[in-house]
């Protein structure tokens, strides 16, 4: 299950979107959301992507293979910010720097597991942030960020990231 996260990615995009891709699905296995962010004991976490899709049918086609424990996993992709609190994992993809804060602004305290990307986000920082070093997918995680969403997450997945920070 974790090998996932050792996935070295190159600065091909075909290599680097299918390795952020996984991990976007994978990361719902080692987050905790409160009981009321489902409203039913067999609802799906909701990975959404809002902007443009880097990912294609990768994420989609991992999607369908995985669960999250009993949950399914569904892909949205989403223009409207106001859809945005309904998501379990959002994937903010946008060139603006500025719309990037924005979400994450109108997100504070909501149980949604943000994830930003340092080739598009600049300084603006989700719970999640992906980098890449020594040609390989990493991330940063914002523990105090998520507390503050609700969310829990595991201390396996805080021990893969490269910094765990409790900015917020």
């Amino acid at each position: 299950m974790l090998p996932l996260f050792a996935g070295a990615a190159t600065r091909e995009e075909s290599l680097e979107y299918p390795v952020k891709a996984a991990f976007l699905t994978k990361f719902g296995e080692f987050v905790t959301w409160p009981e009321e962010s489902f409203p039913g004991p067999d609802d799906p976490v909701a990975v959404c992507v809002m902007g443009p899709d880097p990912f294609g049918a990768h994420l989609d086609r991992i999607a369908e293979t995985q669960t999250v424990g009993q949950r399914p996993i569904t892909i949205r992709r989403m223009a409207p910010p106001d859809e945005a609190s309904d998501c379990h994992i959002l994937y903010l993809s946008t060139e603006r720097e500025d719309a990037i804060h924005d979400m994450l602004r109108q997100l504070a305290g909501k149980p949604v597991l943000t994830v930003t990307d340092a080739a598009n986000a600049g300084d603006a920082r989700g719970v999640v942030h992906f980098v890449i070093r020594d040609n390989r997918v990493r991330f940063h995680i914002d523990s105090g960020t998520a507390a503050r969403n609700g969310l829990t997450i595991s201390s396996k997945l805080l021990s893969l990231a490269l910094t765990v920070t409790k900015r917020g």
